[in-house]
């Protein structure tokens, strides 16, 4: 049977009939009576699969009574037309080879539905399902498609530190790197004793490689990183992970409104090239969980996305309050927008995704460049149908002084920023980035409704299976 190359089954979909294949891959159903079994082989390749047609008297009794939903075989056949209908063909088995039994007791997979919270306490398993298949296919195209994105705009693809002492959004939410005994801390005057920690300091998990990556900016002049941060947020929502991936582009000679300009081209080349490389399992997951999808996603191209000043969304917002729209939290001037008051904006409002600019600098991060206004900072969130804010960024404070007053305004540590404010010192340059997080991004392309679904292995407090 090896003598003969293996096909995907995404590939013998497309393939002619007339030839001799071979086929591995997973039992997805079993059907049929005491002449003709139809067994439903995937590989993982597609959403689709190919039907095996295995005539019970070519085959031992007890074969074919182990291939069970689940089970991995190979098979030998001959690609004839299907006289089904959904695909244009089918393998014709010659000869099975049975890899892996699955016993259909105790298997969790089975042919009915079972619910993604269901799935989620058996996320070791859970991926072998064609809803998880999907989002992994998409996870897929989507990191390759950003590559793509930023190399063919010559950007420079720069590897951040994962380990670091600096807090670079100012939140404190850090997961601390030691291998300090913890029964046993060292203490000097009482506190802890860093000096005998492994880099001989305080480290944690990045929250952002964002200030490594002006670093890079101010060397080659455009890069991105993407790689995984860290968040010890204990925070049980459907929009949360405790670690996740992030997309940060950061660009020497940018301005908020070139900004503004690459994150919009940006999302939109991601959702072309979702709908032009995904549609299979677009598709699938439009029909099993949200019938708007591919819809919604072909409704964010070919249309400018609304600039509009966070002053001017707070007008909005209390003008909709005064008319009864009910938020569950308040809003006003300098207050920090929710979900329900982004999504109101871009589903209720403008009916398109949303660019928020000029935010109060109270209640945004010390490195965005502040407005001649005193007040406000040159900040950007991109806002989406049904996520909310997807994409964060801002022009950077390019002023020595400003920063430093800022720094020392929030009352923070120099000692750990003196690097990061030497970019200021020596050359400094109008410049600009943005984060897009790569799962909130996948929520919207595939549209499923919790973060923990988008990510094969979610990280939540409590949770760090596998």
């Amino acid at each position: 049977m090896d003598t003969l190359k293996r096909r995907k089954v995404r590939d013998l979909l497309k393939a002619e009939p007339g030839i001799e294949v071979l086929a591995k891959g997973w039992v997805r159903t079993k059907r049929g009576n005491r002449q003709v079994k139809f067994i439903a082989l995937n590989d993982g390749s597609t959403i689709n699969n190919i039907q095996v047609v295995a005539e019970a008297g070519k085959f031992d009794e007890q074969l074919l009574k182990d291939i069970t939903t689940g089970a991995s075989i190979a098979v030998k056949g001959h690609l004839v037309p299907s006289i089904g209908s959904g695909q244009a063909v089918e393998i014709q088995a010659s000869e099975i080879e049975l890899y892996g039994t699955c016993d259909p007791v105790r298997y969790p997979l089975q042919k009915k539905d079972t619910s993604l919270e269901f799935l989620r306490s058996i996320a070791h398993l859970r991926l072998r399902t064609n809803t998880f298949g999907a989002v992994l296919r998409i996870r897929n195209a989507m990191a390759f498609a950003i590559h793509k994105f930023f190399y063919d705009k010559g950007f420079v693809y720069l590897h951040t530190p994962l380990i670091t002492e600096s807090d670079a959004e100012g939140a404190g939410d850090m997961f601390q790197v030691t291998t300090l005994d913890l029964a046993n801390v060292p203490v000097h005057g009482g506190k802890v004793d860093f000096s005998k920690d492994f880099f001989g300091k305080k480290t944690s998990l990045t929250v952002s490689g964002q200030l490594e990556g002006e670093l890079g900016a101010t060397a080659v002049g455009e890069i991105y990183t993407f790689g995984p941060t860290f968040r010890a947020e204990n925070s049980n929502t459907p929009r949360h992970l405790a670690e996740f991936w992030m997309i940060e582009p950061e660009m020497a000679f940018y301005d908020i409104e070139d900004n503004m300009e690459l994150a919009e081209e940006f999302v939109k080349f991601l959702v072309q090239y979702a709908l032009d490389n995904c549609m299979d399992d677009l598709r699938f997951l439009n029909d099993k969980y949200d019938d708007g999808l591919v819809e919604r996603l072909r409704s964010v191209l070919g249309i400018d996305f609304e600039r509009v000043t966070y002053t001017r969304a707070v007008e909005i917002l209390e003008d909709a309050v005064a008319h009864g729209v009910q938020f569950e939290y308040p809003v006003h001037w300098g207050t920090d927008f929710q979900s329900e008051h982004e999504r109101y904006l871009v589903e209720k409002h403008f009916g398109r995704p949303v660019i928020l600019t000029d935010f109060p600098k109270d209640i945004k991060a010390f490195y965005m460049k502040q407005n001649d206004d005193g007040k406000t900072v040159r900040g950007m969130d991109v806002l989406f149908p049904k996520i909310g804010e997807i994409i964060g960024g801002s022009e950077r404070e390019a002023s020595l002084e400003k920063l430093e007053a800022r720094i020392d305004e929030l009352g923070m540590s120099r000692k750990n920023l003196e690097w990061y404010i030497d970019t200021r010192r020596y050359g400094t340059v109008p410049h600009s980035g943005f984060g897009l997080g790569f799962e909130r991004l996948l929520l919207f392309v595939t549209g499923m409704a919790n973060i923990r679904d988008v990510i094969p292995f979610p990280r939540t407090p409590k949770n760090a299976e596998f």
